[in-house]
């Protein structure tokens, strides 16, 4: 073995062969961090729901597991201060599940509709968390997009295809990967300087699950 890929995995100690993490975030010497840039993904997301008029915007914060969540969150919020909108503590729910199903955000939705809270958009942690969190809009009789506005992150192959279609920031994974894996080669092969993070630009992908925001 002449070199490590790790995938959403926290690296604790300094590796004794090269190293590049796929969405990792810790600073450590002999590893290249592949991340995607969480800054301009939540510029994208949140400067769309401003452009149809959102405001009042609920957040779904990722497992603290996840080793994206916490940056996420934080760009979140560092680009809302930049646009001036609010981010209200009683419109953030946490994920504290570990769930590769819709269940991942289904309950924290019906846990922000018990609050009692005026939103008209949600910022969902992934894809699966915000089509759970759509499931249970509809259950209270609320209409998505007309009533709240659903934004996902990631773009997974059903996205496209959910009822309504999700608008969603793309994390390009096969990038990723491909970047990953050609950092890895060049540095096997002996190459001295190499960075300690590389940032991969999102993409915005506007669907259905996204309009106007309603006037009351």
């Amino acid at each position: 073995m002449e070199g490590f890929v790790t995938v959403d995995t926290t690296v604790h100690e300094e590796p004794s062969l090269p190293t590049v993490a796929v969405a990792g975030h810790k600073q450590m010497k002999n590893v290249t961090n592949i991340v995607l840039d969480h800054h301009r993904a939540a510029f994208l997301a949140l400067t769309h729901l401003k452009d149809l008029s959102h405001q009042r915007i609920a957040v779904m914060r990722g497992n603290p597991l996840s080793s994206d969540a916490n940056d996420r969150f934080h760009a979140i919020c560092q680009v809302a201060q930049q646009l001036g909108i609010p981010i209200d503590p009683d419109l953030v729910v946490q994920i504290d599940v570990d769930d590769a199903t819709p269940l991942l955000g289904y309950p924290f939705a019906k846990q922000l509709l018990m609050r009692k809270k005026l939103f008209t958009a949600l910022f969902a942690y992934n894809d699966i968390s915000a089509i759970g969190a759509i499931r249970a809009f509809q259950e209270q009789g609320l209409r998505v997009p007309q009533d709240v506005s659903v934004m996902g992150f990631d773009d997974i192959p059903g996205a496209a295809f959910h009822m309504p279609s999700l608008t969603t920031v793309r994390q390009p994974l096969s990038r990723m990967g491909q970047v990953a894996a050609q950092t890895l080669v060049e540095r096997i092969e002996g190459k001295e300087e190499y960075p300690h993070e590389i940032a991969i630009e999102p993409d915005l992908v506007v669907r259905e699950s996204t309009t106007k925001a309603p006037e009351s």
